[in-house]
């Protein structure tokens, strides 16, 4: 049975730096405020969104939400994250999705002020994550590389394993984890053996969002499993959260993220993280 890494614990720790640094801002007369944009009702979103405002509260973030209605036009949004782009008052942004079929992801995201774009997502904080020099890199995929090192890997030739291949995740990870020179292999609905994929990997990270595409039957005896996924399913009449991977719990892991509790809190921090940073850069224009 694996060691659960306790992303909890990881992302209370982050919180408590986020913390200061934003003390020592506002001992300079800045503050951070994060500005999160929704288009439309949703379960899931709603609920990142309870979890956001409570860490913003915690680390002494000013916390806005913006609920727009589901039918608002892809122009109407970009019209507002350009207001908060021009917004001096706010340094921080965050577009929640999923967005509304009518809209454009990528090019909503396009509209984002790169210096504010908390989540990492624009293409310019992308391009520089590929740079070698990092600015803002994509929250989730920072938190997954965070669960990883807590384990006191050493990832230098280890052979690392992604499935999924989203801009948000997958991609980046797998940037992450070349960086601390894992030699990496990235899979997604071309993989031909996915199964056999799984089985050599000492490292595997699986951001797709499917119940039971990974078996723990197939993972590698002491290998680290990062499940990204947030899934929920009926069992027994019941709704439940489960992540990408099922049986890790019975395998021969050596370390798994639980899920809930595993990357999620960590990648809630980490925006904090991000949005306190961004202030600071920002300082000369507050």
């Amino acid at each position: 049975m694996p060691q659960l890494i306790d992303g909890k614990a990881l992302a209370t720790k982050i919180e408590a730096e986020t913390a200061r640094e934003a003390l020592a801002l506002e001992s300079m007369g800045a503050s951070a405020v994060l500005a999160t944009v929704q288009v439309g009702a949703h379960p899931a979103v709603d609920l990142y969104v309870r979890h956001q405002a409570r860490a913003a509260e915690r680390t002494g973030i000013a916390f806005r939400r913006t609920l727009l209605a589901a039918d608002t036009s892809e122009r109407q949004l970009m019209r507002e994250l350009d207001a908060l782009a021009r917004n001096h008052e706010v340094s921080g942004v965050m577009l929640q999705t999923p967005l509304p079929d009518h809209i454009n992801t990528r090019a909503v995201r396009r509209a984002l002020d790169p210096a504010k774009d908390v989540e990492g997502v624009h293409p310019t904080n992308l391009g520089w994550l590929l740079s070698d020099r990092p600015g803002m890199v994509p929250c989730t995929a920072a938190a997954a590389l965070e669960c990883i090192l807590a384990t006191g890997i050493e990832l230098r030739g280890k052979r690392a394993v992604v499935i999924g291949h989203s801009e948000t995740v997958g991609k980046p990870i797998a940037i992450l984890l070349m960086e601390r020179l894992a030699t990496v292999t990235v899979c997604h609905h071309g993989t031909l053996d996915l199964p056999a994929e799984v089985r050599a990997a000492e490292v595997l990270v699986v951001a797709v969002g499917k119940a039971g595409l990974v078996q723990g039957a197939d993972l590698r005896p002491g290998c680290i499993v990062v499940d990204v996924g947030i899934n929920e399913i009926e069992v027994d009449g019941k709704r439940r959260i489960v992540g990408d991977v099922s049986g890790v719990a019975a395998s021969a892991a050596a370390w798994a993220t639980p899920v809930p509790g595993g990357v999620g809190p960590v990648t809630v921090a980490l925006l904090m993280r991000n949005c306190v940073r961004a202030t600071a850069r920002q300082l000369p224009s507050l």
